[in-house]
């Protein structure tokens, strides 16, 4: 069969991650699970018998090319649509096309990407056709069908959860494209590796870069400093130019973080007497309590915001004199960091590893599909817990435990230190039970 000329065919000007699409499915990347020997899909596919299915998956993960090859695989009609751009007219449409192949002998197999978006009504509206067999129903979803698809379509239709891409399929994505293009990609080792980890399991937002990356001129390998200078804009910095606004609050801010308390004052008062909006200033005391003093003392962000909140009430000069008193206690507080440590670490972890799902034992079943795919299944309820402590692992399955949050011998993050080795020790023990 003659692949579709908007969806294979092979032409300098389209986009390379359009010119690399799978012509077979053995070509699919990242699905061994659904298009392996083994796995169900492929099995239905090679038997020739086709029910309605519904593909989930993250974006880029393949669902229309399966969906177009499987048409191609078991002689199908291909009818595509678009629940963003399409409506009942347009069904109305593919509707007779189908009725006139089926009477030829030949069945429609319809996609409808982002079947979600279709309302109740419009999913209501195909089902007979469904039924009847007119067309076999293929949809594509980055939501959870349980919440998103009507029961009545669910029941009609099986559904085949596509994973996010891993490494070794977005490397194997990586040499498709240097091979397309005679020519390597311009990043060293660790370029490379960060090269996968922005697309973030997205197969064709990978192609995507690696083509701006190969259009390229000749010359200096990538690091990842230069790989993120080059294929990522960054938005302009906006500057007022008002330098001292800037160096008496850099002051103030440095001061209290170097518990010198008249010094504090001095720069605030400066900056008042400059006509700095005391607003500002509250705001940056109520930054500051949680930026430097966080957890080693928890009523500093109580004392800053109440200032703000006094300062609100009774305007200056008197409500100056609320300020005046935040300055003094953030200033004479016990110092730590270690909250807004542990949260930079948690931004920069979340980066890294992309989009990777909760252990299944910690997630809610409300529907028999998640129940089926065994959300929920295994959870210990830490009440009934010995200690009211479980120590079931709840980062992602296969990701090793990170400890981002790091109290320091200060203040009340003296005592959550002491609970935190605590359960640590409960943790290993449990662990080494098992």
């Amino acid at each position: 069969m003659t692949d579709a000329p908007g969806l294979f065919e092979s032409t300098a000007s389209r986009p390379l991650a359009d010119r690399l699409r799978p012509r077979t499915l053995d070509e699919v990347v990242g699905q061994d699970h659904l298009l392996g020997q083994e796995g169900a899909l492929r099995r239905m596919v090679d038997g020739g018998r086709l029910a309605s299915i519904i593909l989930w998956g993250p974006p880029g993960t393949g669902k229309t090319t399966i969906a177009r090859l499987i048409a191609d695989n078991i002689d199908l009609a291909f009818e595509p649509l678009s629940a963003v751009f399409s409506g009942v007219a347009d069904l109305r449409k593919v509707f007779e096309r189908a009725k006139g192949q089926r009477l030829s002998g030949r069945g429609t197999l319809l996609f409808i990407d982002e079947i979600h978006r279709f309302n109740r009504a419009q999913q209501d509206g195909f089902l007979p056709y469904v039924e009847n067999g007119t067309v076999i129903l293929v949809g594509a979803t980055t939501e959870n069908p349980s919440f998103e698809l009507n029961p009545a379509l669910l029941s009609r239709a099986q559904v085949f959860v596509l994973n996010r891409l891993g490494d070794v399929a977005m490397e194997a994505l990586l040499k498709r494209a240097e091979q397309a293009e005679s020519r390597n990609l311009p990043v060293d080792g660790d370029a490379r590796i960060a090269l996968r980890a922005m697309a973030d399991g997205d197969g064709r937002f990978l192609l995507n870069l690696a083509e701006e990356l190969l259009q390229l001129k000749p010359g200096a390998i990538l690091d990842p400093a230069g790989l993120a200078e080059t294929v990522q804009r960054r938005a302009p910095v906006y500057d007022k130019g008002q330098e001292s606004h800037y160096n008496l609050i850099s002051a103030l801010h440095k001061s209290l973080r170097g518990s010198d308390c008249d010094a504090a004052l001095y720069w605030m008062a400066r900056m008042l007497d400059g006509g700095e909006d005391p607003h500002y200033i509250a705001r940056r005391l109520l930054r500051f309590a949680y930026e430097d003093i966080g957890m080693a003392d928890p009523q500093a962000a109580v004392q800053a915001l109440t200032a703000w909140e006094t300062y609100e009430r009774l305007g200056s000069p008197e409500g100056d004199l609320a300020l005046a008193q935040a300055v003094i206690y953030l200033a004479t507080a016990p110092k730590s960091n270690a909250a807004y440590r542990a949260f930079s670490a948690s931004r920069k972890l979340a980066k890294r590893t992309g989009s990777l799902m909760p252990p299944k034992h910690i997630l809610n079943a409300p529907t028999s599909l998640m129940s089926e795919l065994g959300y929920g299944e295994g959870y210990a309820y830490d009440h009934d817990a010995p200690d009211a402590f479980s120590g079931q692992n709840y980062f992602p399955d296969g990701m090793a435990r990170e400890n981002l949050y790091q109290p320091v011998e200060r203040g009340n993050e003296r005592d959550i230190l002491k609970r935190l080795e605590y359960w640590d020790k409960l943790r290993c023990l449990k662990s080494s039970k098992t």
